[in-house]
């Protein structure tokens, strides 16, 4: 199906495009057409999924290709654990596809809006230090080329391509399919407390390396941290969700409906932030909570607000918040969201931001309808001075230049891309920049 005229908006509301037009394709094979049929005419093709993505990676000038109906289970081998997905399936959607066949994602991030093409292209990441983002879950893939062929690559058909096509920026071709090796269904166990800062600054290392998943946020004029520890369980032990109410009330009421009063209260008084800060950090935490994995994974977030993250080297990350605290304190900034710190273990992707090391993630937020540059400019300065490499799918600054330099693979990234689109058939800006032109 194709449309046009329309005006496409990513959820955060920080990029925007009016594409040439619209295709919706139903099967692999309109994908093909789609592709063919834009490369006659000389248009650049953008696949998005959930437009969930903070930068401009999905932004579609002239064809976008809406995957929404290339989605579902398409095969399932038990013995390996290993499920092939359609494109476009939503990550909400894998625990209900995977419950029958008694398996799980191994990791998972706090948002499960994003379809898992997208998600993984971007190289988004839950936390764990011995666990990787969910690209590094992938065994196969299956890409649309610039030419509208078929390309399978995976450990044993053009598996010198896989580093590259984990994460790759959809600059490489149109995902159609992933394979995902997957683990038995398990429980967590969530332990949320309020902690001081400092000790937990001091003891993140430890506790990221020693804790299955462990995850804190900070919140801006406090001296507290909300910390998070998930403990692996076997599938069959006890259960203890939150009930109904408690779910309710701690993640609609308090998460997303008190606090998009806040954010809206704070754009208009500013000075009334670091009050209310203090305030929310008290109703927060004290929780105790065993349930399926991806009901702990993940957090429903309806607040829109705008991020920026960046990967560290794990050991400089208390510096690095240490840095970002004294910033904030300097330039006087009401800042009303909370900072965001995890980590995940080193693996072999290219283009993934934990190329090579054990890294930490700080992630910097604002509101929707705050202008986020300056302070995003300046916590990101303090990123750079750290080695730090940006989330894809979150805002940043920097261009191929900066990036070469913090990418070891990244002209081997390139050589792929010229191989399989040598045209830049699946360019568009923010690709341009990130990766050169």
């Amino acid at each position: 199906m194709t449309a046009s005229g329309g005006m496409w908006r990513n959820w955060a509301r920080s990029e925007k495009v009016r594409p040439v037009r619209v295709e919706r394709p139903s099967s692999v094979g309109a994908v093909q057409r789609a592709v063919v049929a834009a490369a006659r005419q000389g248009l650049r093709v953008k696949a998005v999924g959930a437009s969930h993505s903070f930068s401009g990676v999905a932004v579609a000038p002239d064809v976008q290709l809406d995957l929404d109906a290339i989605e579902g289970v398409l095969a399932v081998d038990v013995e390996t654990r290993r499920v092939t997905l359609a494109a476009g399936t939503k990550l909400h959607q894998l625990h209900a596809l995977l419950r029958p066949h008694g398996l799980a994602l191994a990791n998972m991030g706090d948002i499960d809006r994003q379809t898992i093409a997208g998600a993984t292209s971007t190289g988004t990441h839950g936390t764990g230090g011995r666990f990787g983002g969910l690209a590094t879950q992938i065994v196969a893939l299956t890409l649309v080329t610039a030419s509208g062929e078929l390309l399978t690559v995976s450990e044993t058909e053009n598996a010198e391509l896989l580093p590259a096509a984990r994460v790759g920026l959809g600059a490489l071709g149109v995902l159609v399919d992933l394979t995902i090796q997957c683990v038995p269904a398990f429980l967590l166990r969530a332990v949320d407390r309020p902690e001081p800062l400092e000790p937990v600054l001091d003891s993140y290392l430890e506790r990221s390396a020693d804790a299955d998943h462990f995850e804190f946020y900070w919140f801006p004029h406090t001296e507290t941290a909300l910390t998070k520890t998930n403990t692996r369980l076997p599938i069959d032990a006890e259960r203890r969700p939150l009930s109904r109410v408690g779910r309710w009330v701690d993640d609609e009421f308090l998460a997303n409906g008190l606090y998009r009063g806040v954010c809206a209260v704070g754009t208009v008084l500013p000075g009334v932030i670091p009050a209310v800060s203090r305030f929310a950090q008290r109703l927060t935490g004290h929780r105790d909570v065993t349930d399926v994995s991806p009901r702990v994974f993940v957090t429903n977030r309806s607040v829109r607000f705008r991020e920026l993250e960046y990967a560290l080297p794990r050991e400089v990350v208390p510096e690095a918040l240490r840095a970002v605290k004294q910033l904030i304190e300097k330039r006087g900034w009401r800042i009303s969201f909370p900072i965001e710190v995890r980590s995940a273990a080193a693996d072999d992707n290219w283009l993934s931001t934990a190329y090579g090391r054990e890294t930490g993630y700080i992630a910097v937020h604002r509101y929707f309808r705050e202008r986020p540059d300056e302070y995003f400019r300046a916590v990101e300065e303090i990123m750079i001075a750290h080695e730090g490499r940006p989330h894809w799918g979150k805002m940043h600054y920097r261009d191929a230049a900066s990036l070469r330099g913090v990418y070891p693979r990244f002209d081997e990234f390139l050589a792929a891309r010229d191989r399989l689109d040598p045209d830049r058939l699946f360019g568009n800006p923010y690709l341009e920049k990130v990766l050169g032109a």
